[in-house]
């Protein structure tokens, strides 16, 4: 039996895996439940919008009939093609993602078995797929109707597919379909959260620590072709809707404002999202979501170039945000409540008259709810000692730092662009699988010592 379990512990991780999932879906359907009950949606509203338009109207965009290029199209296409198939209900979507996590799972353990020598890296993956299968943080956002879980299948595909790549010793056919696959990974994956591109810059320094120039170059251009191919009709429909070049989605300018105003160091360190941030006053009279969002990015680079010596506060603020043990944001507003500033302070107004946009999913993580009560301490719990251990297995591994660089190089420029733009728990979460197996190497080791082998991994 031991022998048994042992040869199919990846099977048992994912079985573990989809079992909890599906077990707090059905647990907590007035979490979970938006084609019933009062209909609330947990996670974002748009999607379902933008689903439920393509499949009325046949066009991509949140006002019915009406194209824009408001949010990356992707995951709303795969929302539109569930509700084709199993209709507008929870349990379908729930049950999509929960085949999404467990996919990523098998490829998170793949990884790991890749980046860390066997039989260490056995072990070292399959401890990291428990982690992220017990991941309380991911096991609840990825059940609510948000792309999340897709981009989490598409990072672990696209790093798997780059080892992969790397791994290979000659230049063959099998090579050439490996990086093409790589390419419509990164392609795919920014159609649906477009963060990776700064990662591909690094991944290529990756494989130069192992090949040389030209043996990188004929490896990555494929990819970085096919990747171009994949995003090339949906820039050319975004160039043709909006008369001007947009960058896969128009809410970086939001986003960026958001990160970079007056408001954003004194709405962070009272545990608001900046998303409550005022406007410009100088906004542009003007429903033109193009031109909104270039007033947004300019406004923000105004007030960093107006305000130089708060950059390395706002940056502090920012990376404490994006890696606190806590669940961020701490607070959220109620219906009737906004936040204004104040002498530098961020001042909590209420108004019964008022309306900031604050829904009841909103307000169901506040009071004694019970993601407010219990599971915010779960997750310091959780995530906190994983990330103990983290820190220690990323120091037990130095030695092999230009392997398992990668898993840093994902760190790195995931905290670089939400300190460019706003970050929050939600943004981090999808990396912290990755952050997990050096967790689980961390335990691996510590099991290796204490058995008086100081130094060498199991054999």
């Amino acid at each position: 039996m031991r022998h048994h379990l042992n040869r199919h512990k990846l099977a048992m991780v994912m079985v573990i895996a989809m079992a909890l999932r599906m077990a707090v879906l059905f647990a907590f359907p007035s979490v979970f439940d938006f084609s019933g009950g009062d209909g609330e949606i947990h996670g974002s509203a748009a999607y379902d919008e933008y689903a439920l338009n393509l499949l009325e109207t046949g066009v991509y965009g949140r006002e019915s009939g009406m194209p824009d290029s408001i949010l990356p199209p992707l995951y709303s296409y795969v929302l539109a093609a569930v509700y084709r198939l199993f209709g507008r209900h929870y349990i379908a979507v729930g049950l999509l993602h929960a085949c999404f996590d467990a996919l990523s799972i098998a490829l998170l353990h793949d990884i790991s078995r890749r980046l860390f020598p066997r039989p260490a890296g056995e072990w070292v993956g399959t401890l990291a797929a428990l982690f992220f299968a017990l991941y309380p943080y991911l096991i609840f956002q990825n059940l609510t109707v948000v792309d999340t879980p897709l981009w989490i299948l598409l990072l672990h595909l696209f790093l798997w597919l780059m080892i992969r790549l790397r791994e290979r010793e000659a230049f063959d056919r099998r090579t050439v379909w490996i990086a093409l696959a790589g390419g419509l990974a990164l392609g795919m994956a920014t159609l649906t959260r477009p963060l990776l591109p700064p990662l591909a810059l690094l991944i290529a320094l990756w494989f130069l620590l192992r090949l040389g120039l030209w043996q990188t170059l004929l490896r990555l251009l494929p990819a970085a072709l096919v990747s171009l191919l994949t995003l090339l009709p949906w820039l050319m429909r975004g160039d043709q809707i909006h008369g001007g070049f947009v960058a896969v989605a128009l809410n970086s300018g939001e986003n960026f404002y958001q990160g970079n105003n007056p408001q954003t160091i004194p709405f962070f360190r009272a545990g608001y999202d900046v998303q409550w941030s005022s406007p410009p006053q100088n906004l542009p009279p003007t429903q033109d979501r193009y031109i909104i969002n270039q007033a947004l990015m300019q406004a923000g680079w105004r007030y960093l170039r107006g305000n130089p010596h708060q950059i390395p506060e706002l940056l502090l603020v920012k990376f404490q945000v994006y890696w606190n043990v806590q669940v961020t944001p701490r607070n959220n507003l109620r219906q009737g409540e906004s936040l204004r500033l104040e002498n530098g302070e961020a001042l909590l107004i209420r108004d019964e008259g008022s309306q900031t946009g604050v829904t009841a999913a909103n307000a169901a993580y506040q009071d004694n709810s019970l993601f407010n009560v219990i599971g915010r301490s779960i997750h310091i719990l959780y995530f906190g000692g994983l990330w103990l251990l983290a820190v220690i297995g990323a120091w037990l591994c130095r030695r092999e730092w230009r392997l398992v660089s990668l898993l840093f190089f994902v760190q790195l420029s995931q905290t670089a662009i939400y300190l460019i733009f706003h970050p929050s728990t939600r943004y981090r979460s999808p990396t912290d699988p990755l952050l997990f197996v050096f967790s689980a190497y961390a335990l691996v080791w510590g099991v290796a010592w204490w058995r008086n082998q100081r130094g060498k991994m199991p054999s």
